[in-house]
């Protein structure tokens, strides 16, 4: 088993907002192919930056937007979580 673990959006988002915050990431993903193609580090950066923001507004990066308690498995390896099995 060779899989990461990825975190889904926050399910308590309106849909207009999730799917404003899901246009911004896609146009800010072409943003940062566009410049890594022009060799602009810097523009790169700032589209690289643009994408966070939108991860961390839909919930899949920053804080954990669940409050069971159970642990942020994110970017983990299948393998070394519970979930291996």
């Amino acid at each position: 088993m060779r899989g990461r673990l990825w975190r889904s959006s926050d399910p308590s988002l309106d849909e207009d907002e999730r799917q404003r915050w899901v246009d911004a990431l896609m146009d800010a993903r072409r943003s940062v192919a566009a410049t890594k193609r022009n060799g602009d580090a810097e523009a790169e950066k700032a589209a690289r930056a643009k994408v966070h923001e939108a991860k961390i507004a839909l919930g899949e990066r920053g804080p954990v937007w669940w409050d069971d308690g159970a642990p942020d498995y994110t970017r983990k390896l299948l393998k070394n979580t519970p979930y291996a099995d």
